[in-house]
C-alpha cells in the first residue's frame, strides 16, 4: 500500500490529504501526472497555443453554443414564414428570388441562365422582397 497526497493530483483540494491507495492506483496516478507534464510541455515546445484572433475559424468555433429547444422552434417557425412568403409570389418571381437571395447567385448569372436582362431579373428580385415583406407583416 501506497500512501498519496490528494492535493498533488487533484486541483480542489487545498490542504493536504493523506490517502492510502493500492500500489497500482499509486502507479497510474503518478503516470498521468507525468503525461499531463509532457503534454503541456510539448504544447509550449509546437507554440501550440491558440490566438482567437487569427481568422482560422477558432473564434467561430469557441464561441458557439448548442441552441436551446426555443431557440430551434423559433428557427423553424421563422423558416415556415418565409417559406410561405415566398410560396405567394408568382413562380418566376419566386424561382429568381431563391437563385439570387438563397443560393447566392448574381443577377447576371441568373439573367443568362433565364435569357432575360439582368435589369429585369434585379427589378424582379427587389419587386418579390418588398412583396415578401408585406405578406410578412400581414400575417404576424
Amino acid at each position: 500500500m501506497a500512501t498519496i497526497n490528494l492535493r498533488e493530483f487533484y486541483p480542489w483540494y487545498i490542504t493536504d490529504e493523506m490517502m492510502e491507495v493500492t500500489d497500482e492506483v499509486a502507479a497510474e496516478l503518478r503516470a498521468d501526472k507525468l503525461y499531463e507534464v509532457a503534454h503541456r510541455r510539448r504544447l509550449t515546445r509546437n507554440k501550440a497555443q491558440y490566438s482567437l484572433d487569427c481568422d482560422d475559424g477558432i473564434e467561430y468555433s469557441a464561441c458557439l453554443h448548442e441552441p436551446t429547444p426555443q431557440e430551434l422552434l423559433e428557427r423553424i417557425e421563422q423558416f415556415c414564414q418565409l417559406w410561405n412568403a415566398l410560396n405567394s409570389l408568382p413562380e418566376v418571381q419566386g424561382r429568381r428570388i431563391d437563385a439570387c437571395i438563397i443560393l447566392g447567385k448574381s443577377c447576371r448569372e441568373v439573367a443568362k441562365a433565364e435569357g432575360v436582362d439582368k435589369s429585369a431579373v434585379r427589378r424582379f428580385v427587389l419587386s418579390g422582397l418588398e412583396c415578401m415583406k408585406k405578406y410578412l407583416r400581414k400575417n404576424l
